[in-house]
Formats: structure tokens, C-alpha cells, sequence
């Protein structure tokens, strides 16, 4: 089944991104918030990027224009009614999804229509079970910034049907151009059951004055050859959503590896959030940038 308009549930880094290379892509898409501050956010975050792309000379001033035109907001939810594929980007927060697929499936009665996850740790299936209809739920956990990662993991849960899986992979692939791995109904999937416990280690580490925050970066760029270190990258996924990911990892399989450590629940309530909140494990303030 052809997937003719898009829907998308929250205007977020993950949301927006993938609003925008819908968008980019031809597609009609239909972003819902929750009011209009967050929908005036929303299109300066897209056009911002799409802006950017522009002055890289990725994509044309005329391509722009029209993935801006392509895309609309709404406060409702019945505005997604007659959408082919439905993108769930809210808060990593299982009864707030949970009470959101309620709605979505009472809402979405199109046959064949996909509602999707953007979840990086839940079980689809806890999400699946409260929907009339189990087999059109899937995960598909993109990654940040979306218009520049390739990938994509589509997690199936045992109700998922052939033709959920089959749409899906065929619209992540041949329409958005991303690559697919294929995930079981695991908490964390693949990338972040591997990812996860080595941020949280690296937290750890710091935690227990091993080395400081930027030699514990510097060892893993210069060392292993990563392209950021494991506190940049929290700082940059954002310390918030670690934990929660974390957390919502360590409430499913009790494995003490993805439980937050101490240092980082106390930086969460201190307000440094990372790059996002100008602080985290290291400084991200305008002056800190002229310094450096």
C-alpha cells in the first residue's frame, strides 16, 4: 500500500525532522501539536533547517519553499483522519503514548493505515495492546538529526501484521531513502541496547573521578576513533532523554547496566540538559564558545 499523506504527532528534533524529509520527499504532511506556540516552534525549527540545507547547497531555495507548503499544523488529532502513515514523536513516557494510541485508533479508521513509534525503549506491543487493532502498530525509532542519519529501526511486536511491516519498510526505504534494520520487541532495540550502557559507564566514570569529562571524550575520539566522545553525545542527544531511556530500559529487563547513574539524575534537576540548555557535561554558553 502506497503511502499518499503523512502524518506526525509532535514537532520536536525527531518529529520535525521527519516532517521535514517527508515533506522534502513530495508528500503531503500533517503535523499535530498541542497549541499554538508549540506549532509556531515547529515552523521555525523546519524552516531553520531547511534553511541550512539551502546555504549548503543540499537542496534548492525552490525545494524549500515547497516542502514548507507541503507541510500544515494542527491542534487535532481528526486532522490526521485521512493520513496513510502516522508518526507518534511525543514524550518517552509510556502512558502518555499509551493514551495517545487510544485516541489515534479511534480516530485513524482508514484500513491499512500505519500508526508508527518513534520510541526509542518502549515495547511496541505495550503500545499495539490498546489499539482495536494490534497488527497496523509498529516502531520506527529514527535518529537525530533525521534529515542527515540514514538509519532507521523498524521493530515489528509479535502482532504487527505483514502488511504493517512490509508498508513501512517499503515507505522508510524507497520513499525517504533511509536504510533499515530490523529489531525484535526489545527494550532499546539494537542501537540502544549497545549505546546505553556505554553512556551510562562513561557517566559513571566520571561520577567516580577516573578522569575528567573531557579526557574521558578525548581518550574515546583519539582511542577508538568515534567522531564525538560519550558525554558530548549525551550532551547532545540531551541528558534528559538518556535518563529516560535508561530508566524505561532498566523498569522492563532489571538490568542494573542501564539504570541512570546518580550524577546524571542530579545535573537533569539542576537544569543542565546539554546543549540544549547551554550546559551539561561541558559548556556549550555563548562565552564558552568564544573561548574555544
Amino acid at each position: 500500500m502506497s503511502v499518499e499523506r503523512v502524518g506526525v504527532i509532535g514537532c520536536g528534533a525527531m518529529g520535525g525532522g521527519f516532517a521535514e524529509v517527508c515533506a522534502l520527499a513530495g508528500l503531503p504532511v500533517r503535523v499535530v501539536v498541542r497549541n499554538a506556540d508549540a506549532a509556531r516552534r515547529g515552523r521555525e525549527r523546519l524552516t531553520g533547517s531547511l534553511e541550512r540545507l539551502v546555504r549548503k547547497e543540499k537542496i534548492s531555495p525552490a525545494d524549500r519553499d515547497g516542502a514548507i507548503a507541503r507541510i500544515t499544523f494542527s491542534e487535532e488529532l481528526e486532522d490526521l483522519r485521512d493520513c496513510r502513515f502516522i508518526l507518534e514523536s511525543v514524550a518517552e513516557d509510556l502512558a502518555v503514548k499509551q493514551r495517545l494510541f487510544e485516541e489515534l485508533d479511534a480516530v485513524v479508521t482508514e484500513p491499512g493505515a500505519v500508526l508508527a513509534s518513534n520510541t526509542s525503549s518502549i515495547p511496541i506491543m505495550k503500545l499495539a495492546m490498546v489499539t482495536g487493532d494490534p497488527g497496523r502498530v509498529v516502531g520506527v525509532h529514527l535518529f537525530n538529526p533525521v534529515p542527515v542519519m540514514g538509519l532507521v529501526e523498524v521493530t515489528p511486536s509479535l502482532r504487527t501484521s505483514g502488511q504493517t511491516l512490509a508498508t513501512t519498510s517499503s515507505f522508510v526505504t524507497d520513499v525517504l531513502g533511509k536504510q533499515v534494520v530490523l529489531s525484535t520487541d526489545r527494550p532499546g532495540f539494537v542501537v540502544n541496547s549497545l549505546l546505553i550502557p556505554y553512556l551510562v559507564s562513561a557517566v559513571r566514570m566520571l561520577e567516580a573521578g577516573v578522569a575528567s569529562a573531557a579526557d574521558i571524550d578525548r581518550a574515546m575520539v583519539l582511542g577508538c576513533g568515534h567522531p564525538l566522545g560519550p558525554l558530548g553525545l549525551i550532551d547532545l542527544i540531551g541528558l534528559d532523554i538518556i535518563a529516560s531511556v535508561g530508566q524505561s530500559m532498566y523498569d522492563e529487563l532489571k538490568d542494573p547496566q542501564y539504570a541512570p547513574p546518580t550524577l546524571l539524575l542530579r545535573m537533569i534537576e539542576g537544569g543542565f540538559l546539554g546543549r540544549k540548555s547551554g550546559r551539561g557535561f561541558h559548556d556549550y554558553s555563548p562565552a564558552a564558545r568564544r573561548a574555544g
